[in-house]
């Protein structure tokens, strides 16, 4: 099978930003810095975005670039004869699949809000009501299945008319789209009368706010924000040519990622001072809070629709970006064409994310940790704090050891072709800090975690002393 290759170095950068860019950004990091006291919240993030998440990312674009296959074949065409690591590239495959088993059900809420906001009908009601409208659409199957199979439908749609012409054009429209709607949003936001209090509680650092728990909570961010571990980067490394040394392609995709979170704060937080809405009101941040927002703003329903349009563009890019990855790893497993790949793909993620999308009403009984845990949590929990950071230490431990691809191997990939270089200083760091800073990722993320009410870990083993 003839490997399809990308039409333009842009194409490449907007296309690993889009999958960079979702959810994460726009949801989550917003919350986690109102949660977390805000600009001590953001600085030590950025500071992890550069120490961590780039150089993982450095890492997946060569093997993807070196191996020009699928997350699920690049080991087997790197290591040595005997060796395991091939094992990996499956894990990695199963881990695409359950992220998209519960990213489609989030990203049909979003396109749900989208086109309510668009029809009117989240604006002219009381906060109350408001406030009832994300518990109403959870609790319908209709709904929830519903906007969950078009986003499928969608997705693999695009992917059919192929990496260039589907995959690759739509991204491009999409990231242009989402980029210029994030800067007039965060316009209008600069003009409410809580513009100042809200960005100074965003931008400037307290560090009487600083602890451990922000510390940790921007190390998780800065990691999970891009979605290493899984090949979501290498697949795309293997879609280039060597033309681009991949140390300054990466500093463009971490660039294009943190404006795009950053600026989800600058337009969330003005509208919270300005309307009264707690800054650190956690997960609900986005669909509840910020729908009394735009309930209670002059022309909130057209602000509200923008809002959400560059919501669904967010997710959507990473959408397309992850089912490619799955697409690419069963065709090189199976030998299909694109087509056919698409409509069995297509079928298998619509029927593995019902558990998601059945988890808040028909479905809702089932309660995998503390109160409230749903089918959601039990997914994220298994992608987000286990797939991801060991999964990067795998690709960490593989590109630094003589026992995987080895440095040298590492470093002659990631620096062939123009731009910036990795220097030979570095394989200290990469070969023992930054796996030392994965394993604490993960412990910290598995000792912390709500497995029951009032049972984490950590707890349980301060207890013992």
């Amino acid at each position: 099978m003839q490997r399809e290759k990308l039409g333009s170095r842009l194409g490449f950068i907007l296309l690993s930003a889009g999958c960079a860019i979702g959810v994460g950004n726009v949801w989550k990091f917003p919350w986690m810095a109102g949660s977390n006291g805000g600009g001590a919240f953001v600085l030590i993030y950025l500071l992890f975005l550069v120490i961590l998440g780039l150089p993982v990312m450095v890492m997946e674009f060569s093997l993807g670039r070196a191996s020009q296959a699928s997350p699920v074949k690049l080991y087997q065409k790197l290591e040595a004869k005997g060796q395991k690591w091939h094992y990996h590239g499956f894990v990695a495959l199963v881990a695409n699949f359950l992220l998209m088993m519960f990213y489609t059900s989030v990203t049909g809420w979003i396109f749900h809000y989208f086109i309510s906001f668009a029809r009117g009908k989240m604006t002219g009601i009381t906060n109350e009501a408001s406030a009832e409208l994300f518990g109403s659409m959870l609790s319908n199957p209709a709904i929830t299945v519903g906007f969950m199979a078009l986003v499928v439908v969608m997705g693999f749609l695009v992917l059919s008319f192929g990496l260039q012409k589907g995959v690759e054009r739509v991204t491009k429209y999409m990231m242009v789209a989402l980029l210029a709607l994030m800067v007039v949003l965060a316009i209008h936001s600069f003009t409410l009368e809580g513009a100042k209090e809200g960005l100074t509680f965003y931008l400037k650092p307290d560090f009487t706010k600083l602890d451990g728990n922000v510390v940790v909570g921007a190390m998780n961010q800065a990691f999970f924000t891009l979605s290493l571990g899984i090949g979501s980067m290498a697949i795309f490394g293997s879609y280039i040519g060597k033309e681009r040394s991949l140390m300054g392609e990466s500093i463009n995709i971490l660039v294009l990622d943190t404006f795009v979170a950053v600026t989800a704060g600058l337009i969330i937080f003005p509208a919270c001072f300005t309307f009264d809405v707690e800054p650190g009101a956690g997960p609900s941040l986005l669909f509840v809070a910020m729908a009394k927002v735009f309930n209670n703003m002059a022309g909130g329903r057209w602000w509200g629709t923008l809002f959400f349009l560059f919501m669904v563009f967010a997710a959507f890019s990473t959408i397309i970006a992850v089912f490619e990855n799955i697409l690419a790893c069963v065709r090189e497993l199976t030998g299909w064409g694109r087509a056919k790949a698409c409509v069995i793909c297509g079928i298998a993620v619509l029927i593995l994310s019902l558990p998601c999308a059945l988890g808040f009403n028909l479905w809702s009984g089932f309660v995998p940790f503390a109160s409230g845990s749903s089918v959601l949590d039990l997914e994220d929990f298994i992608v987000s704090n286990c797939c991801l950071p060991l999964g990067a230490l795998c690709y960490v431990l593989f590109c630094v050891t003589k026992k995987g691809w080895g440095f040298d191997n590492f470093l002659a990939e990631a620096n062939a072709g123009k731009g910036l270089k990795l220097k030979k200083w570095m394989r200290p760091y990469m070969t023992y800090v930054l796996p030392a800073i994965i394993l604490v990722v993960f412990a910290v993320g598995i000792l912390n975690f709500a497995f029951a009410d009032n049972f984490t870990i950590w707890g349980w083993l301060k207890s013992l002393f």
